[in-house]
C-alpha cells in the first residue's frame, strides 16, 4: 500500500474555545498520509486512477470555510470523516497543528489515524 503525502497545508478557520478566537480567522498548519494502491494510475498515468491532491486540499479548505469548532480535536475527526467518505480512503494519519496557541512553543496541535492501516490490508493480499 502506497502513501499519498500532503505537508504543512495552511488552512484557515474560525476555531478556539475563548470567546475571542470565535472572532478570528486562524491558521491551522496539516499534515496528511493517505493510504492508496497507486499502481493503477502510474501505470495509465491517469489521475483519476488515484488521490487527487490538488482536489482534497480544495476540500479541505472547504470544509474549515463551512465549519466552526472549539477544538482542534473536533476539527480533526470530522474532516478525517469527511476525506474518508467523499475521497474513499481506507486510512489516513492526519496531523493539526495551531501555531501560536501558546506562546512558549512554535505550535500545539494533535495527530490522529483513521481507518484500516496498510499493513493490515498488505497482509490479506499476502
Amino acid at each position: 500500500m502506497d502513501r499519498i503525502l500532503i505537508e504543512a497545508l495552511a488552512v484557515d478557520t474560525v476555531i478556539g474555545v475563548y470567546d475571542w478566537e470565535r472572532t478570528i480567522v486562524q491558521s491551522l498548519r496539516l499534515d496528511l498520509s493517505l493510504a492508496t494502491d497507486i499502481r493503477p494510475a502510474a501505470a495509465a498515468d491517469n489521475l483519476r486512477l488515484t488521490l487527487d491532491y490538488a482536489a482534497i486540499c480544495q476540500r479541505i479548505q472547504r470544509f474549515a470555510d463551512e465549519h466552526q469548532f472549539a477544538l482542534v480535536e473536533t476539527f480533526a475527526e470530522r474532516l478525517a470523516e469527511c476525506l474518508r467518505h467523499e475521497f474513499s480512503i481506507s486510512w489516513l494519519r492526519l496531523t493539526v497543528r495551531k501555531p501560536g496557541a501558546v506562546p512558549q512553543a512554535a505550535s500545539v496541535g494533535l495527530e490522529i489515524t483513521r481507518g484500516t492501516p496498510p499493513e493490515a490490508i498488505e497482509a490479506m493480499y499476502s
